[in-house]
């Protein structure tokens, strides 16, 4: 904690601690739902609504989430409380999620009176021990003298270094129980971790690397929206004249249309992307883990290049790949460096074969108006400003999404990368929209994944948020059918969800508007009327055959690239 000014100290309970905590880290807006455990706190929450507003989600695992969106488009952590037990476990997926995607959230959850503990009481459960795998830090409080570093702790630990989330467990007892505030200073805690940049023999030798290769690329990911570093890497790849390729989590740092933005990379990657990629004799990567969908054959991505590394957790410097140079460092300030030493270069025989594979279509002709999944993402992108927050759950539509919507604004999307969430999505959007200034906000969505927490529509309603949740509705698991048909001999085991669920009909119950779309036109007339003070639910039907192409086998390399269905055309690989 900083030594700041020393402020007039008074007794306060511990659920008014927290709450003066809160506001001490502009925590506006906070995501839960309330319950015995954390009474004291949703009792101050009613008589704080001036200062702090809350929004209570119709299930926990849609707050966490919705706090998740919430902490991404505003670079903030995102608050959520849950009561104890099953209101805590129902924390775990949310919070896991924004562990494998580096989002700063402070989870907090109440939990039975101190003398209770330990007794298997009515709703007692060890969330610390249950969360401890997935989260950055975790306490468990005893007293309210505790409270206020605790808090402090929280927050610093949630936005430094590489951000992630943190949980506090607080007993009952803890939050009626008076105590000193505040106790040191008046001032939030500031913390100067993750500034560090390279060391001057690092810096030199990443030159000398830059400089002498003839092929570099550019792989760029979250960590570089964490770092505020997005006009740093499009200045380093004008300087370098280098093509950007970008993990999921990096996508909307660059904008779509800058030449040398090639998008996203790995597994259902875009054409050119991949291919520079693997034809490259250096790759400098910065703030990404290698994860195994973006790598694919480890040796074969390794083979032939030359690779620098550079990332604030020094954990993932050579934990998938091993890089030439591993450097840790913020990769903000190692991009100012460079961009202080690094003359401006050309490469056009390089920029000639990126032109090339940009310029390479396996586009087949369709009919007038029929509602390919491109023509769908493209068709809702056309109504959408820059500006516009785009949320997705899990499976074809997400990856429809990453290789079609044309983003031109860093934190306009919200995705579940590491951990692959189904039923993400509504809650992020929920979030995302409140962040945004509740601006028209775009949910992309399948019918599996929709299923999966479509009951936070009655938040969305509730809250009167512009959402359009547009739907991939195509009858089965899009993503797991794709692998059964191309790996497992089309044994369609439990991929055909066979239900009989009316999406318009539901958005209507819920108080929504539904529409059911099954042309381009039918779309384009939809989005034409999308209500401003609530949410619409588009029912969009496409074809369960469709594939999200290209697509690199597990395992395979840029050589396996799948670009043509097989199931409709006669092509095979390229």
């Amino acid at each position: 904690m900083s030594s700041g000014k020393a402020c007039f100290k008074m007794k306060l309970t511990g659920a008014q601690i927290i709450i003066e905590q809160l506001c001490r880290h502009r925590a506006e807006v906070v995501f839960g739902y309330p319950g015995g455990a954390v009474l004291p706190i949703y009792d101050e929450l009613y008589k704080n609504a001036d200062r702090i507003r809350h929004v209570i989600t119709a299930h926990e695992q849609g707050a966490a989430h919705a706090a998740d969106g919430y902490a991404r488009v505003t670079g903030r952590a995102g608050v959520v409380i849950a009561t104890s037990g099953p209101g805590a476990t129902n924390l775990v997926t949310g919070i896991a999620n924004a562990y494998l995607d580096s989002v700063p959230l402070v989870a907090l959850t109440g939990n039975v009176a101190v003398p209770l503990l330990g007794k298997d009481s009515f709703q007692e459960v060890n969330i610390q021990g249950i969360t401890r795998p997935v989260v950055k830090f975790s306490l468990a409080l005893r007293s309210a003298a505790e409270l206020e570093p605790a808090l402090d702790q929280a927050f610093q630990i949630a936005l430094s270094g590489r951000p992630g989330p943190v949980l506090i467990d607080i007993p009952k007892s803890v939050q009626t129980e008076l105590a000193d505030y505040p106790a040191v200073s008046c001032e939030p805690a500031v913390s100067s971790a993750g500034e560090q940049g390279m060391q001057p023999e690092e810096l030199q030798a990443v030159l000398s690397m830059l400089q002498e290769s003839e092929k570099p690329f550019i792989y760029a990911g979250g960590g570089i929206l964490a770092a505020g570093a997005e006009k740093e890497l499009a200045a380093l790849a004008e300087r370098l004249d280098a093509p950007m390729g970008f993990s999921m989590m990096g996508l909307t740092a660059v904008p779509c249309d800058h030449p040398l933005n090639l998008g996203m990379c790995g597994m259902h990657g875009k054409y050119a992307s991949n291919m520079a990629q693997a034809e490259s004799d250096l790759i400098l990567a910065l703030g990404v883990r290698f994860s195994d969908r973006a790598t694919g054959n480890v040796q074969a991505y390794r083979a032939g290049r030359r690779i620098v590394h550079v990332d604030i957790d020094g954990r993932e410097l050579g934990k998938n790949v091993d890089g030439d140079l591993m450097i840790r460092g913020n990769v903000k300030v190692v991009l100012q460096q460079l961009l202080q030493k690094l003359p401006v270069s050309q490469r056009p025989v390089w920029r000639s074969r990126l032109t090339a594979w940009q310029n390479t279509s396996f586009a087949t002709p369709e009919p007038e108006g029929f509602l390919s999944p491109e023509r769908l993402v493209r068709t809702v992108a056309a109504s959408c400003s820059p500006d516009t927050v785009v949320a997705t759950d899990v499976g074809q539509h997400q990856m429809w999404v990453m290789q079609h919507y044309p983003f031109r604004r860093s934190r306009t999307l919200l995705t579940s990368g590491g951990l692959g969430t189904m039923g993400y999505g509504m809650g992020a959007a929920i979030g995302g929209c409140i962040a945004g200034g509740r601006a028209r906000t775009v949910l992309f969505t399948g019918d599996g994944s929709f299923g999966m927490n479509l009951h936070e529509l009655a938040t969305a309603v509730r809250e009167k948020l512009p959402l359009t949740v547009v739907i991939f509705h195509n009858g089965v698991l899009g993503m797991v059918r794709q692998w059964q048909t191309l790996f497992y001999e089309k044994h369609y085991s439990q991929t055909t969800l066979s239900t009989s669920t009316d999406f318009v009909k539901l958005a209507e119950a819920f108080g929504a508007v539904g529409k059911r779309v099954t042309t381009v036109q039918e779309l384009q007339d939809a989005l034409r009327h999308t209500p401003a003070d609530g949410p619409m639910v588009l029912d969009c039907l496409i074809d369960r055959d469709e594939f999200v192409l290209p697509m690199i086998p597990p395992g395979g390399t840029a050589g396996d690239m799948m670009v043509v269905n097989t199931e409709k055309n006669s092509s095979v690989k390229r």
